[in-house]
């Protein structure tokens, strides 16, 4: 016999066996209990502030943008003609900037995100990064819609604002908003972190 209680709860189980010894039958009654493990749904949710007008947005913030889109404006960009800048802030007030390298062999490039964060750490290794811009030129304009990192820069950011052990801002800027991400981490829930190496 078989009663399920409630959904995703202890169920018991009972079952009856007959035994013969000797011409006597024994009758066994075997009960217990038993967990059942059920598929679980989870919701990841996401917030980031918007902004239309770059005049709303706190200084310090408005000025790594534009020391983002410098940035950009020196990219080595000969294939894709897609430039993109990178600024990295830390929290004494000091700016780095990044910008992606191309190569003839695609994957010998390097995104604006890597090569900031790269020049960062072996640059600034006592300095602690606060917050990154990230802008894109496409035809020598800046990009209508703003430029989210990749995959692959995702990756490094997250390891290192956990290396931090503190939140990295994240602002990524277009002509007609700036979206600002108040941690690295919101950009990759299901990130692979040196946990997953146990």
């Amino acid at each position: 016999m078989f009663h399920q209680s409630s959904f995703g709860k202890n169920i018991k189980m009972s079952s009856t066996a007959e035994i013969s010894d000797a011409g006597e039958k024994i009758l066994l009654l075997l009960s217990f209990q038993k967990s059942l493990y059920f598929m679980k749904e989870r919701e990841v949710r996401m917030f980031y502030r918007e902004y239309q007008d770059s005049n709303e947005m706190p200084d310090a913030d408005r000025k790594l943008v534009e020391e983002a889109v410098i940035a950009a404006s020196g990219a080595y960009a000969p294939y894709s003609h897609f430039m993109v800048g990178a600024a990295i802030l830390f929290d004494d007030g000091t700016v780095v900037r990044g910008a992606n390298v191309e190569n003839a062999a695609f994957p010998s490039g390097s995104c604006a995100e890597k090569t900031a964060v790269s020049y960062a750490v072996s640059n600034y290794p006592g300095k602690r990064p606060v917050a990154i811009a990230v802008a894109a030129l496409s035809g020598g304009t800046l990009t209508r819609e703003p430029v989210p990192p990749c995959g692959n820069c995702r990756q490094m950011l997250v390891e290192e604002e956990q290396r931090q052990g503190y939140p990295i801002k994240v602002i990524l800027t277009g002509k007609d908003k700036t979206i600002v991400i108040d941690s690295v981490e919101s950009l990759m829930p299901l990130r692979f972190t040196k946990s997953n190496l146990l």
